[in-house]
């Protein structure tokens, strides 16, 4: 990957003294692969430091509660400024964010904006009050005796809860059997999140209709076509900025995503139908202060377009595309609206003309014998140019044991390179699949 000159320090610790102009930036769940990318965009007068860690925020049960103690100890344990509370991670990580920037007077978004978006029924309740492109949607009763799905959603149609990230515990069905194995699946893992996501409900005065639902509700909605795509912007002082369009494409024949790739491919017609929309609708939930990334569903030919889900914050999947293609990764954004600035981003300033990040997956279980080392990740950085390699499991591990994997595959590693185009992208991506050495045990 190309690297531009590395110029802030990042710090895992507390406590650290600096300097009085130096700006303290603390990062929700600060993770090695996204160190890196933040490397690049603060400047000298900034130190990034983690709060709180991937495994507290995203393994296992999540306590809102107790983790909003913990990130409330560690800040006011630290001796320096708090100059801004950042997070690229969705819920419990958005929702902390928010909470955190109106206890200590930082600039962020409202929680109820960030719920908003996160919860998939109240979003479609407001989506619906600002434009016409979703799909017909409705809550399945998960309580009944024999859950239906609900009236004027028809199959094929996706189950999912009201709250999950990572394409967790969502699933397609395309007739009644699919139907009630969904639903099973779906009552015996929601309240992993979903009891977390009450909590933060509980802190807002709700509208009847979702008070009603709660955060440990199943919806169905009629499954989209079409080419999966995605708009990123910020909001700052009201004024919404849709500052890129990309291209998802998933692997032939399944549900899961192959690669993400930026710019986008689409007609220009296309993409200022799919900015236009994101600004509604981002004004219509009122997000402030806070990047997004909004999810689509696109058919070119015949100018159909239908919102997938918005998310109050940006794609850390795509911060090193950006960084590719325009100079700098949007992780600037974040850090800018943070302090309460325009980040004003550049557009096509950077050293390759397309990137991507890519899902190299199994889709089938195993217990991984082996994995890709330091020096085969170097031979292949020598020999191609503009990648970057992020091995997913350890030797060992078991793949349905790894967090965050969607419902019908399981992540080996993610790949980010850059590319003159769209062929030499494709050319690079298989020369790597080639090269890394992952070794497994199916018995």
């Amino acid at each position: 990957m190309h690297t531009l000159r590395t110029r802030a320090s990042v710090y895992s610790g507390r406590g650290q003294e600096t300097p009085d102009s130096v700006k303290n930036i603390f990062v929700l769940a600060l993770d090695d692969e996204n160190t890196r990318t933040l490397n690049t965009v603060a400047g000298d007068d900034y130190r990034v430091h983690q709060l709180l860690t991937v495994q507290d925020t995203q393994v296992g049960e999540i306590d809102v509660d107790a983790l909003l103690a913990t990130a409330v100890s560690e800040l006011d344990s630290f001796d320096g400024s708090i100059d801004a509370i950042v997070s690229y991670w969705d819920f419990p990580s958005s929702a902390l964010r928010a909470v955190l920037c109106e206890r200590y007077g930082l600039p962020g978004p409202t929680l109820e904006s960030v719920v908003k978006c996160e919860h998939k029924y109240w979003s479609r309740l407001e989506q619906r009050k600002a434009i016409d492109e979703y799909p017909h949607f409705g809550i399945v009763d998960l309580n009944a005796s024999r859950p239906v799905p609900p009236e004027g959603v028809r199959f094929p149609m996706w189950l999912k809860p009201v709250k999950s990230y990572s394409s967790e515990l969502a699933f397609l069905a395309r007739d009644d059997a699919e139907f009630d194995t969904a639903v099973a699946e779906i009552r015996a893992g929601i309240s992993r999140i979903g009891k977390a996501f009450d909590s933060v409900l509980g802190r807002l005065d709700l509208p009847q209709e979702i008070r009603d639902v709660g955060g440990q509700a199943c919806l169905a909605e009629e499954a989209l076509s079409g080419v999966q795509c995605a708009t990123e912007g910020y909001v700052h002082n009201g004024e919404v900025v849709v500052y890129g369009v990309l291209d998802s494409i998933d692997y032939p024949g399944r549900s899961s995503f192959l690669r993400h790739q930026y710019p986008s491919q689409l007609p220009e017609k296309s993409q200022r139908r799919l900015r236009d929309i994101s600004k509604r609708v981002i004004q219509r939930i009122g997000l402030d202060n806070s990047t997004f990334s909004i999810e689509f569903f696109c058919d070119p030919l015949c100018d159909d377009v239908a919102l997938l889900e918005i998310n109050p914050r940006h794609s850390q999947s795509h911060a090193e595309l950006f960084e590719c293609v325009d100079g700098i990764a949007n992780h600037h954004a974040m850090v800018q609206l943070g302090l309460g600035r325009d980040p004003m981003l550049p557009s096509g300033e950077g050293p390759y003309a397309i990137a991507a990040k890519w899902y190299y997956r199994r889709f089938s279980d195993a217990v991984v014998t082996s994995v890709p080392g330091t020096e085969d990740i170097d031979r292949l950085r020598d020999e191609l140019g503009g990648i970057e390699v992020d091995v997913v499991p350890k030797a060992g591990q078991r793949l349905s044991d790894l967090p965050g994997q969607d419902s019908y595959s399981y992540e080996l590693a993610h790949i980010f390179i850059g590319a003159r185009s769209e062929t030499d992208l494709v050319r690079k991506y298989e020369r790597c699949v080639e090269a890394l050495p992952f070794g497994f045990d199916e018995d």
